[in-house]
């Protein structure tokens, strides 16, 4: 029990020294040319314009949010398709296509829930007497 602890600590120290010399490294080798541009904010190569606490509009965050729950879908499910051929051969194929199934299906649900609302809208209508 303590060896591998021991293993742990060991290989926790190789790799935080391993990052330590090659921040050190890095910062002897480099050249140093101060340049004001350098302490500039960048943004996508462009100078930047005004103050950066501007309202920015709630619809960029909620279709960033949906294409990360799709995406993290399709990382979840890799693994399964990469396996899914010695599961069949076990006969194991129609418990994990069930449970692929289940998974997409609770997501398009989710995203049947979220186009019924109107969230995919990017224009929504205003009720007259709403401000």
């Amino acid at each position: 029990m303590l060896f591998n602890l021991a293993n742990i600590l060991v290989f926790l120290g190789l790799a935080l020294g391993f990052v330590a010399a090659i921040l050190v490294v890095g910062r002897l080798v480099r050249p140093r040319i101060p340049e004001l541009n350098k302490e500039v904010v960048y943004e996508c190569g462009e100078k930047p314009v005004g103050n950066a606490w501007i309202q920015f509009n709630f619809r960029f965050y909620l279709v960033a949010i949906i294409f990360v729950i799709f995406d993290v879908e399709v990382a979840f499910m890799f693994p399964v398709a990469a396996v899914f051929r010695d599961w069949v051969a076990r006969g194991d194929g129609m418990l994990a296509l069930a449970e692929v199934l289940i998974f997409v299906l609770i997501l398009f649900v989710g995203l049947i829930y979220i186009w019924s609302k109107g969230d995919l809208k990017w224009f929504k209508a205003v009720a007259k007497g709403e401000s």
